[in-house]
Order: C-alpha cells, then structure tokens, then sequence
C-alpha cells in the first residue's frame, strides 16, 4: 500500500493546518462543515491529506479528476442538511460515498486501490473522528459484508452495522469512539460512518467512507 504523507502521529497537526486553512479559504456555503473520520482514514480527507492540486495514488488523482481539486478542501462537509435517519431514502445506492451529492461523486469511484488503513482483525478498536465543529449526535459504523468487492459500486445491502454510540468522548477536537471489530473480517473491507445530529439541535448527518485491510496489523 501507499504510504500516505502525512501518518497518525501528525494527524492533529494536519487537522489543525486545515482547520487555519478552512477559515481563510472555504466559501461561505461550506462555512457549516463539520468532521470526517481521521482514523481509519475516510477517502475524502486522504485525498486532501495528499494535495488536491497534485495527489499520490491514482484513486484520488481519479476522484480529482471527476470532482474537481476544490471538492477536497471542504472535506468535513460530506452531509445530508435534514437526513433525520432516512439515510436510505435520500442516499441512493453507488452513491453512499458522496453522500448522494454530485460535487463529491469522486469519492464513489468502485476501485481497488484507494487508499487503505491497515487494521486488526479482531478485538477494541478507537475510531477517531475528526470534530471541526462538534454537536451532539449519534455514530454508526457499518462495514462490508464478506465477499465484498471493491470494483462494483457500493449498496446499502452490502453493508453491516456493528456498532453505534450516542455522544462518544471528545479529545483534542476528534471523537473516540471505542468498538469491537467484527469478526472474522480479512483483507481489503469498506467501514461506512453515519454521524446523526438530533433534533430540536439538527436533524443533519454526515457521512464517510473508509478503506481498510483486516490483518494489516
């Protein structure tokens, strides 16, 4: 696999940088971003993790290619503004990545060479989810059910819940989420993320995409 520029030691150090960056360069529209996840790595923050203007592997050179480089720096805004659960509904399936948005349809490239976070194949694990502006809400983690494959567009049947938590900790501007690794997962997987704000606050949801490899670790 990739190495990816910047690793997990300088994971707050590259969030903080494009916290500073956000506020002088996003638009006005995109001033209500609020977090991906940072571990395992989602696909749309590796890609501005890389460089928009100029990224390493060729998944991301391909979902620059057909969302353009501007797309990466508004990477905590991957979102559904009034999803209040019906994520099903609004999301239509080949399109869970982008959140059903066609300003990131990049990031539902069927590939099998996006970037991948290695991970144990069983066991406690703490997501980390970066929080540029945090809410309470609910998480949910589903991953990909055996026999997965990578190259054909992802469905919401290919998915499997195996965890969810209502207002994880907050550390250093990330939620800690602490799961069990399902078991019995080996080699490349897809881990899908839904982060629900809650009503009278929002009934806006946030969605991620992260490539991994069970037994990389």
């Amino acid at each position: 696999m990739r190495r990816r520029k910047t690793r997990s030691l300088t994971l707050l150090t590259a969030f903080t940088g494009a916290l500073v960056l956000g506020s002088s360069l996003l638009t006005a529209g995109v001033a209500g971003a609020h977090g991906s996840m940072g571990d395992p790595v989602s696909r749309v923050y590796n890609c501005y993790l890389e460089g928009p203007e100029s990224p390493d592997s060729a998944a991301c050179k391909a979902a620059v290619a057909a969302s353009g480089s501007w797309v990466f720096y508004d990477w905590n805004e991957v979102n559904q503004p009034n999803a209040n659960g019906r994520h099903r509904e609004i999301i239509p399936d080949g399109q869970l990545c982008s959140a059903g948005r066609s300003k990131y349809r990049g990031l539902d490239l069927p590939r099998a060479d996006w970037e991948a976070t290695p991970m144990p194949t069983g066991g406690e694990y703490t997501f980390q989810y970066l929080a540029a502006v945090p809410h309470r809400g609910y998480f949910e983690l589903y991953v990909t059910r055996d026999g997965y494959d990578p190259t054909r567009p992802l469905r919401w049947s290919d998915l499997e819940l195996f965890h969810r938590v209502d207002n994880p900790p907050l550390v250093n501007r990330s939620y800690q989420i602490r799961a069990t690794l399902p078991e019995g997962k080996t080699g490349r997987h897809l881990i899908y993320s839904i982060w629900q704000r809650v009503l009278p606050d929002s009934g806006e949801a946030f969605y991620t995409c992260s490539d991994v490899v069970f037994g990389g670790r």
